[in-house]
C-alpha cells in the first residue's frame, strides 16, 4: 500500500468489477432459473394436451400405460405397492376437478409425483377458484422442476387410464441450470470484507501512530518514529519527525544559552560577592548576599527544568522499590525527617485469555520489587524534589507505593496543613510558590520539573488533601 490515494482507487475499481460481476451472476442464475422453470410448467401444458387431444409430445416427455397389476393399484391408491418405481417410495397426490366432467381444459385430473426422496409441498401451488386442471398440471410440473428429483409422474385424465411420465429432462437434477447465485454472493461478501479490511488495516495504522505519537513515554526525543504505511502517513510521519527534531535542536540550544548564562554571571555573581563582603553594614551585607543566592538559583532552576525536557537519558528497566529505598535512605542518613511506608501486597487483574472467561489475578507480595521502565536520573530527581518539597512546606514526608496492572503511584504526604483546591491545581506552574512558603527557600520550579519528568513517562503528577497536609502523586505506567 505504496499510496493511499492509489490503494483507494484500486478498492473502488475492485468493488466496482466484484460488484458487476455478482450482479452478473445472479440476474443469470435468476434468468436460467425463471426459464426453467416457464419451460417446465409448458412442458405441464404440453403433456395436458397431449393426454385430451393427442397432440405431439417434446422429446423430453415419455408417455406409457400401466401394467394391469399397476393400474389396479394405482386406482386403490395403494401407489406404494406397484412394481417399476423408486424406492425408498414417496407419493405426492392431487386430485383437480370432478369425475363427472366431460374431457377439456377443466378435465378432472389424478395426479401422483412418486419420488426417493421428498414429498413435494402442495401448498406453494396455486389451485384457487378459476385454474384450470391444465393450470394445475403445468403448476405441478413446475414444482417437481422446482425441487428437482429422479421422479415418476403418473397421470390419470378422467375416465381414461393412468399413465406413467417420464420426464428426466424437464424435472430431473440434471436439467436443472447452474445456480450461481450463491457464488455471486461468495464473491460480493469477498468484496465486502476485503474493502473492510483495508479500512481497518488503514485506520489501524493512523490510530497506531496517534498512539505513538501520544505515549510521551515511548517517543523518545531521541528516536525516530519508524516510517510505516501509505505515502499521505508516511508524508505526516516525517513532518513530525522534523518538528521533533527542530523542537529538540531548541532546547538543546536553550540549554547551551542557559549553561552559558550561568557561566558567565559566575564572575560577576563573584565579584559582587566579594563586594558586598566589604560593606560594613551587616543587615545590607546579608540583603545583597540573598539577593545574588536568589539570582544564581533562579538561572539553576531553568537549567534543570530546561535539561528535564531535553530527556536525553535512555529509559531501562529498573527497580522503583529499590530506587525509593535508596532515595530515602540517603535522606535518613542525612537526619532528614522522612519515612518509607511498607507496601503491602497488592493484587490486580491481568489481562483476559481466550482460553479463560475469567481475568486472572496476581499478586505482588511485599518485599518484591516493584519493575518499572524509566529513566532512573530523572526518577531521582522528581522523586527528591517531592520530598524536598514535603520537608520544606510540612515538616516531614512519608512516601508510599501503589501499583496495580497498568501504573504504579509514588505518593509522598507531608503535614504542613491542608491546602485550597485552587492552590493544588496552581503547583506546577512555574516559579509558582503555595501560600505557605513565604517561610521557606524556594523558587517555584521543583514541582514543575516533576510535573515534566512525569509527563516524559507517560505519566502526570497529581496533588490532594492528606491526613494533616497535602499528598502529591506520581503516577507512571509499568510497561
Amino acid at each position: 500500500m505504496n499510496s493511499l490515494k492509489n490503494a483507494s482507487i484500486a478498492m473502488i475499481l475492485f468493488a466496482f468489477v466484484t460488484g458487476m460481476i455478482s450482479t452478473g451472476l445472479w440476474l443469470i442464475s435468476s434468468n436460467a432459473w425463471t426459464q426453467h422453470l416457464f419451460l417446465a410448467q409448458h412442458r405441464g401444458h404440453v403433456l395436458f394436451d397431449h393426454l385430451l387431444f393427442g397432440e405431439p409430445l417434446p422429446s423430453e416427455l415419455r408417455v406409457s400405460p400401466l401394467s394391469e397389476q399397476d393400474a389396479a393399484l394405482a386406482n386403490q391408491g395403494n401407489f406404494e405397492r406397484m412394481t417399476q418405481i423408486p424406492r425408498p417410495t414417496l407419493v405426492t397426490f392431487l386430485a383437480v376437478g370432478d369425475s363427472s366432467f366431460e374431457l377439456r381444459a377443466d378435465t378432472p385430473l389424478k395426479i401422483a409425483a412418486i419420488s426417493p426422496k421428498l414429498r413435494y409441498p402442495l401448498s406453494e401451488l396455486d389451485l384457487s377458484d378459476g385454474r384450470s386442471s391444465r393450470d394445475a398440471l403445468g403448476a405441478f410440473t413446475m414444482l417437481m422442476a422446482r425441487y428437482c428429483s429422479d421422479a415418476v409422474l403418473l397421470v390419470k385424465a378422467g375416465d381414461k387410464e393412468w399413465l406413467r411420465i417420464s420426464g428426466m429432462g424437464v424435472w430431473h437434477c440434471s436439467a436443472s441450470p447452474s445456480d450461481r447465485r450463491l457464488l455471486a454472493i461468495l464473491l460480493a461478501l469477498v468484496s465486502v470484507v476485503s474493502i473492510i479490511g483495508f479500512a481497518v488495516s488503514l485506520a489501524s495504522r493512523f490510530t497506531d501512530f496517534a498512539k505513538t505519537l501520544s505515549d510521551r513515554k515511548t517517543t523518545d526525543r531521541t528516536k525516530q518514529i519508524q516510517l510505516t504505511g501509505p505515502a499521505e502517513l508516511r508524508a505526516i510521519i516525517e513532518a513530525v519527525n522534523a518538528y521533533r527534531e527542530e523542537e529538540r535542536k531548541h532546547l538543546s540550544e536553550r540549554a547551551v544559552i542557559m549553561s552559558g548564562v550561568s557561566h558567565d554571571l559566575g564572575t560577576p555573581a563573584t565579584r559582587l560577592r566579594l563586594r558586598a563582603s566589604m560593606i560594613e553594614d551587616f543587615e545590607l551585607r546579608r540583603k545583597f548576599e540573598a539577593d545574588i543566592d536568589q539570582m544564581t538559583g533562579i538561572i539553576e532552576s531553568v537549567l534543570t527544568y530546561t535539561r528535564a525536557e531535553l530527556s536525553t537519558e535512555a529509559p531501562r528497566k529498573l527497580s522503583l522499590t529499590s530506587l525509593v529505598e535508596a532515595i530515602v535512605a540517603d535522606y535518613e542518613d542525612m537526619g532528614s525527617p522522612v519515612r518509607l511506608e511498607p507496601m503491602q501486597n497488592i493484587v490486580f487483574d491481568e489481562g483476559r485469555s481466550i482460553f479463560m472467561s475469567r481475568q486472572r489475578q496476581n499478586e505482588l507480595e511485599e518485599g518484591s520489587p516493584l519493575l518499572v521502565m524509566g529513566r532512573p536520573l530523572a526518577l531521582k530527581r522528581a522523586i527528591g524534589n517531592l520530598i524536598d518539597n514535603a520537608l520544606k512546606y510540612g515538616r516531614n514526608a512519608t512516601i508510599h507505593l501503589e501499583a496495580d496492572a497498568s501504573d504504579v503511584r509514588i505518593l509522598v504526604e507531608d503535614e504542613g496543613g491542608k491546602p485550597l483546591a485552587d492552590d493544588l491545581e496552581k503547583l506546577t506552574l512555574p516559579f509558582k510558590r503555595g501560600p505557605n512558603a513565604q517561610s521557606a527557600k524556594g523558587f517555584g520550579m521543583g514541582l514543575t520539573i516533576v510535573s515534566s519528568i512525569a509527563l516524559e513517562h507517560g505519566g502526570d503528577l497529581t496533588f490532594g488533601p492528606g491526613r494533616a497536609g497535602t499528598i502529591a502523586q506520581l503516577r507512571i505506567p509499568r510497561g
